[in-house]
């Protein structure tokens, strides 16, 4: 059933109770100062909607991964500074969100003013799930939101345990339409419907490849992850990076797949990875000891652009190539023109989080696609077909 959101509340009275949001204020910080708002922006629609209904906002979030203890380089404190420039208002900061002097103090918040709570991980029952935390988070809200899609897919205090405790417990507007644009595109997507996934490992991608080889209409294989398809075959794929263990899953998969997977057909190579290194572009079945594919060739560019033009549905997760070190961007930069492309063609455009979404981001492209998760490992295990124990916690319509 549907997951109930934040409009379903739009007819209850509001004012004056306190909205216990969890947001994903997991954000880059330098010298004391937020790098990236991105995350921060994304989470102002859910919380002006509820300022403007009188609600006093209470936010939790993580940073980093202090292991359970308190750290001051892992203090949302800057984070805070930065909320409130953003928001052109104060924001309380709670030092101890697990006292009964915090809970105290959140009742006496002003409608409409928010606060944030020091880093949910600071505590080590956070990460365990504990009961008990949970209880002492719940004390600070009257109803529950959760809007950290890119948290979903764990289940902690502050994003499992505590749904439980607080009722109502709704998505907040960044979690309702990660959920719309990722779900709609795995259960009615407008066809052709076209997945292109990379990255690094087949291993790290099998159960999103089972899970879609179903229902799409063509997988297209980049990254490393191809080499093992190579190996597959029985290919030459000199010092690429191949999992051995896995070749064997790989050729059965190319078998099963009834040509729904396209792998590339040639490879950007090179003798090592640098960005001054002498490089060639061969055919799959021309990679040489002593090399190694780095990025897809132009042949490959060409064909994927082509087909994912054709395509009225496409996600996208995993870059083709070592974007990081050009020349090995022009693969994963292609691939992100021509989803922009396709996306003003009329193309419904996922792009799934984590390194895609640092590509896209990098070509200037995010504002030209349908839809960036701000979510790579939620929106990984969504893709695989898992239920996200984040999202499973709230209720239903």
């Amino acid at each position: 059933m549907p997951t109930k959101t934040l409009e379903a509340l739009a007819g209850q009275p509001l004012e004056g109770l306190r909205a216990l949001v969890r947001v994903d204020f997991n954000v880059p910080v330098k010298a004391g100062a937020v790098t990236d708002t991105t995350r921060i922006d994304a989470a102002l629609p859910t919380i002006r909607w509820l300022r403007e209904r009188g609600s006093r906002v209470v936010l939790l979030s993580h940073f980093g991964r202090p292991q359970g203890k308190a750290h001051p380089q892992y203090s949302l404190r800057p984070v805070a500074a930065a909320l409130e420039k953003v928001l052109g208002m104060p924001v309380l900061f709670l030092d101890d969100p697990t006292s009964e002097a915090t809970a105290r103090r959140t009742k006496q918040m002003k409608r409409g003013e928010v606060a944030l709570a020091e880093n949910t991980r600071f505590w080590p029952g956070e990460e365990k799930n504990d009961p008990d935390l949970a209880r002492q988070f719940a004390a600070l809200g009257d109803f529950y939101v959760n809007d950290a899609f890119g948290s979903a897919h764990r289940a902690h205090a502050s994003t499992e345990a505590v749904a439980h405790l607080l009722k109502p417990a709704v998505a907040g507007f960044l979690m309702a339409k990660e959920l719309a644009y990722l779900g709609d595109a795995l259960t009615s997507p407008a066809r052709p419907f076209v997945a292109v996934l990379g990255g690094a490992k087949i291993s790290g991608k099998i159960d999103v490849i089972e899970h879609l080889l179903p229902q799409v209409d063509a997988i297209l294989i980049g990254g490393a992850m191809a080499c093992t398809f190579f190996a597959g075959l029985g290919l030459e794929t000199g010092t690429s990076l191949v999992e051995a263990d896995r070749t064997a899953m790989a050729k059965d998969l190319l078998a099963r797949a009834g040509g729904k997977l396209v792998l590339p057909t040639g490879a950007v190579i090179a003798e090592r990875l640098a960005a001054d290194a002498p490089i060639r572009s061969v055919r799959r079945e021309q990679i040489p000891a002593g090399w190694a594919m780095y990025d897809v060739d132009r042949a490959t560019r060409e064909d994927f652009r082509t087909r994912i033009l054709q395509a009225k549905t496409v996600v996208w997760n995993g870059p083709m190539g070592v974007f990081e070190t050009p020349p090995f961007d022009a693969g994963t930069t292609a691939v992100a023109h021509a989803l922009a492309d396709a996306t003003a063609k009329g193309a419904v455009t996922v792009v799934g989080g984590g390194d895609s979404a640092a590509a896209l981001a990098a070509a200037g492209l995010a504002d030209r696609v349908t839809h960036v998760s701000t979510g790579g490992g939620a929106s990984l295990e969504f893709l695989e077909g898992k239920t996200l124990p984040g999202v499973a916690a709230l209720d239903v319509t």
